[in-house]
């Protein structure tokens, strides 16, 4: 079953908005930041991740955003470019803002950590100005995260882009992403999540981030069906609630409950599990599979970014997805 439908004829599968930065994933492994020497560059941030993700799986993808003019925003529309994602919607600020970083420790397999450096970052700057209601209209799926609603003009930026999408029926992905650092206090996140939320057709997240959207609304004791069924009062279709090596769960507006397992693989970091996972299962999505396909689809894709050293350069191709699925080990929970 998919309860999800997308127009056919629409330029455009996939357009996201929000974060572009930088990752500087440490090439010493098994030792803490403080011992590090060097660092290999990719490009980075949650939305990027997962357009890329979604471009190599063979998607027409597009990506609205603002990058810094320095030589890293340069490299960042360059890397898109070469990577297929049409970068219209990807405008140059003039304010003197820089390039977000992201430093990555590599510990253990178990023990990963972000050093994120968000102060005065041009992908926070992007302006409803920026945001073409024409661009968005071409788009079969249009894919929200929650770390662009951190700050103005970004978060206004994006509300336009959900009214643009709801007014021209762009199925909405909203990846919660959720960067406490980026955030004053718990309070203002949930705010805005729950207000953007309530504009999507597809939400995913972790059960802590669903957690944090309700702790404003003083829900003591929440679980994951009625997390579900209170987004369904509204746009919702799908939500997902991932909760890390237990798989996920998917639950649609018809009551129905689809649980996805985990492929064994030799694991080098944590971070890009989510990103890989979701451009793998909005991909089987939009391909017409059923929800408990696209889930196994996206539990696939996390187990080879996991395994390697980047995240926007270890996204498979179909090729690679299809491969794996048929090799590796697959275990239902």
């Amino acid at each position: 079953m998919n309860p999800l439908q997308f127009h056919p004829n629409r330029p455009f599968d996939l357009i996201a908005i929000g974060r572009l930065c930088i990752d500087l994933n440490a090439n010493e492994i098994n030792r803490p930041m403080e011992e590090t020497r060097t660092f290999t560059k990719y490009v980075g941030g949650s939305p990027a991740n997962i357009a890329i993700g979604s471009a190599r799986l063979g998607q027409k993808t597009g990506f609205i955003g603002k990058v810094a003019n320095d030589q890293m925003g340069r490299f960042i529309t360059d890397y898109l470019e070469k990577n297929g994602i049409d970068t219209t919607g990807v405008k140059i600020d003039h304010t003197g803002a820089v390039t977000g970083l992201a430093f990555t420790e590599i510990k253990s397999p178990e023990d990963c950590s972000i050093l994120m450096y968000r102060d005065n970052v041009a992908d926070l700057k992007l302006h409803p100005s920026d945001v073409d209601e024409q661009y968005i209209k071409q788009a079969k799926a249009l894919l929200v995260s929650g770390t662009a609603l951190a700050k103005s003009p970004s978060r206004e930026a994006v509300f336009l882009a959900l009214e643009y999408a709801v007014k021209h029926d762009v199925t909405v992905f909203f990846d919660l992403d959720y960067r406490p650092y980026t955030w004053t206090d718990e309070a203002e996140t949930a705010v805005y999540y729950n207000l953007a939320a309530e504009k999507c057709d597809v939400i995913i997240g972790t059960r802590e981030e669903f957690d944090m959207m309700e702790k404003l609304l003083h829900v003591k004791e929440s679980d994951d069906h009625y997390t579900a069924s209170r987004w369904f009062s509204y746009r919702a279709k799908l939500v997902v609630i991932k909760h890390g090596g237990s798989g996920s769960i998917a639950y649609t507006k018809d009551g129905a409950v689809h649980r996805s397992g985990i492929f064994r693989t030799q694991v080098l970091k944590t971070f890009g599990a989510g990103d890989s996972y979701a451009s793998a299962f909005i991909y089987g999505l939009m391909k017409g599979k059923d929800v408990s396909e696209a889930m196994k689809w996206g539990s696939a894709s996390a187990s080879i970014v996991i395994s390697r050293h980047s995240c926007s350069d270890a996204m498979p191709t179909w090729e690679e997805l299809e491969q794996y699925m048929e090799t590796a080990v697959y275990e239902p929970v």
